[in-house]
């Protein structure tokens, strides 16, 4: 019994020995397996750099896009309004204007209108002939006359204007409220301005030849005054031919 179980031990031995360099070997030859490891605390801190990463190109292509809006806006504030009403403006003028230079007899001249106040409105010459005094008399008539009806002349232009300024004003109102920036506004304000002070020159011709027929009537009337009481004194004076006497009425 002894002997079989030494036996026994070192058949084992040797196989340890035969398969020990051969499990080395076969160790050494195998391929070696890497195994994954998952850290929480790197996977969020990668997350929250591409988070951050991912802001910063959003807010860049924003600040793009609000540059690209401003300049946008710009182009608008700085595009011309493309309705212009100056020329209608200034042909309105133009025709009040006109009939203002049409003044009959005494035009709207300070030199013109002292020299023929000084002539026919000032006091009457007390050598000047009946026949005189008459021409005198017609002429401040037509005078006050022509005044007057220059006055409707003007009235009526301005009341034609009318028409006109409210064409533009309604075209005017509607560009100031499409317009597509500062500038265009603005153009279009300064256009209504201009319209308004249009429509200021009419009323001021309107005033200017009512003042003057009324002027005209009033100086007429001091000078129709003055004469009268001229052509009374000369009535008056002994041996122009008036001769006093009994009034006979009734067949008395």
């Amino acid at each position: 019994m002894n002997s079989r179980g030494n036996h026994a031990r070192a058949v084992l031995l040797a196989a340890a020995v035969f398969a020990s360099p051969f499990a080395i070997s076969l160790m050494a030859t195998a391929p070696a397996r890497a195994f994954i490891v998952f850290d929480p605390s790197n996977y969020s801190q990668n997350v929250l750099t591409a988070a951050r990463s991912l802001q910063q190109i959003t807010n860049q292509i924003t600040s793009l896009q609000n540059q690209a809006q401003m300049l946008i806006n710009q182009g608008r504030n700085l595009a011309s309004l493309p309705f212009s009403s100056v020329q209608q403006l200034q042909q309105s003028v133009q025709r009040t204007q006109q009939l203002l230079s049409q003044a009959r007899n005494i035009a709207f001249d300070v030199q013109q209108v002292d020299k023929i106040f000084q002539q026919q409105y000032g006091g009457v010459s007390l050598s000047a002939s009946d026949e005189q005094l008459v021409t005198d008399a017609r002429s401040r008539w037509q005078n006050t006359v022509g005044g007057l009806q220059d006055a409707m002349r003007v009235q009526a232009g301005v009341v034609g204007n009318i028409d006109t300024n409210r064409t533009q004003m309604s075209a005017l109102v509607g560009a100031s409220q499409s317009a597509a920036g500062a500038l265009q506004a603005t153009q279009a304000g300064n256009q209504l301005l201009a319209l308004q002070a249009q429509q200021l020159a009419d009323l001021t011709a309107v005033v200017a030849a009512n003042g003057r027929a009324q002027a005209l009537t009033e100086a007429e009337r001091a000078a129709a005054a003055d004469q009268g009481r001229e052509q009374r004194r000369r009535f008056l004076i002994p041996g122009s031919g008036y001769q006093a006497g009994d009034a006979k009425m009734f067949n008395q």
